[in-house]
């Protein structure tokens, strides 16, 4: 004899229908995910991630090492600045190309011989500002030009420009030493992330010269749409420059206090009458 076996499962009776299976709880990260660039609350395909979110990882990782691995169009900055009324000299630091960049740091934070003959004239003790491709050309090639003319509309405006190529932070000390500027504000292409390609980063230093450390400058980061917007950045380096200049320091003399309130100011809150 040949038997069959049920339809479902023995211990159901007769009749019944299978219960319905309990919804899933509601992820709490799934909302937070409107707030923020990082990943999380990507799901689940069995044991891995989907395929989509695989897909953008792999995508935002190549948009990373594109960053540090791609160029400075030079001459196209060069017109932007032109396009807001400004010239620029042009200089590389010793590294020969990005392979020594990324393996020799310490050749990006000094000038090519042939750069020292570009910076010729004086920044009559003013501020110099260095553009530099840093560690994401693609940072500097969007958002520098349009951080200076921010600035020049701040009331902060330059008595040198130089673009440099292979560029650290510090090489903006040797570039504004030997212009005689009494204040260099470096302009540099940030390590992206993989949420953040395109991340420039700003550092002031006060009497720029050949050997000054991190912690005499003064930095403001992530400039960028999704991160500090221009305005925003240029509101707070203009802050800084003022008062770099008023109190002849930077780093760690110099507090930024630029979103606290002036004593006496419009906003200030008024004192209760006594």
């Amino acid at each position: 004899m040949i038997r069959t076996l049920p339809d479902h499962p023995m211990h159901w009776d007769d009749g019944d229908e299978p219960a319905p299976a309990p919804p899933s709880p509601a992820d709490p990260w799934t909302a937070l995910r409107r707030h923020t660039p990082a990943r999380i609350s990507l799901g689940r395909a069995g044991t891995s991630l989907p395929t989509v979110e695989v897909l953008r990882f792999a995508a935002a990782h190549a948009l990373a090492r594109d960053a540090v691995h791609l160029p400075l169009d030079v001459p196209a900055l060069l017109a932007d600045l032109r396009a807001l009324g400004l010239d620029a000299a042009t200089v590389a630091s010793r590294a020969s190309s990005r392979i020594d960049y990324l393996t020799r740091p310490d050749l990006g934070r000094q000038l090519a011989p042939e750069g020292r003959d570009a910076l010729e004239g004086d920044a009559g003790g003013g501020l110099c500002i260095v553009i530099g491709d840093g560690l994401s050309a693609v940072a500097a090639q969007s958002h520098a030009a349009p951080l200076v003319a921010a600035l020049r509309d701040a009331g902060v405006a330059a008595s040198r420009l130089v673009v440099a190529t292979q560029a650290r932070v510090a090489l903006g000390d040797e570039i504004g030493e030997r212009l005689g500027a009494s204040l260099v504000l470096v302009l540099l292409g940030e390590r992206p992330g993989l949420s953040s390609p395109d991340s420039l980063g700003a550092y002031l230093t006060w009497s720029p010269q050949v050997g000054r450390v991190d912690s005499e400058r003064n930095c403001v980061s992530n400039i960028r749409p999704e991160g500090l917007r221009l305005a925003d950045a240029a509101a707070r380096i203009a802050w800084l420059v003022r008062e770099s200049q008023r109190r002849r320091v930077t780093g760690i003399a110099l507090k930024d206090d630029s979103e606290m309130p002036a004593v006496g100011g419009g906003d200030a809150p008024a004192l209760p009458a006594t």
